[in-house]
């Protein structure tokens, strides 16, 4: 059974959305170029969000740097605390907003792990590389 979000300090303030969160998540993975950012709707699928990100960073420095980055920046600009796992490692951070999931991943580690495939549709995971 999934945590609640209340529970672990994760209650995004009053208009931040999942959709807002996950516009401004998106813009920043762009500002920071990520790579192969796939958006999952998981909205009637499971209670541990609205939505999933998946994207991809060049090495363990940048997969760290866009997760800082991101964290940051939602704190900032809708007041979300997140909760970071993984990021002493760099090779596939965590980063939970309690509506919105983002997996930032290393190229290799995402292909070993392939997540989209376990939560797409299957025609979409389909098309997908690899």
């Amino acid at each position: 059974m999934a945590a609640d979000p209340a529970a672990q300090g994760l209650t995004p303030p009053p208009g931040a959305t999942s959709e807002t969160q996950l516009a401004r998540i998106l813009s920043s993975l762009d500002e920071d170029k990520a790579e192969e950012i796939v958006q999952i709707d998981l909205r009637g699928k499971t209670a541990i969000g609205d939505y999933m990100v998946i994207c991809s960073g060049r090495s363990n420095r940048h997969v760290i740097s866009i997760s800082e980055k991101l964290a940051e920046r939602l704190k900032t600009d809708l007041g979300i605390a997140t909760k970071l796992e993984g990021k002493d490692a760099g090779d596939w951070v965590l980063i939970d907003t309690g509506d919105v999931i983002v997996h930032v991943f290393r190229p290799e580690v995402r292909a070993f792990y392939q997540l989209e495939k376990m939560w797409l549709p299957s025609q979409q995971a389909a098309a997908l590389p690899g």
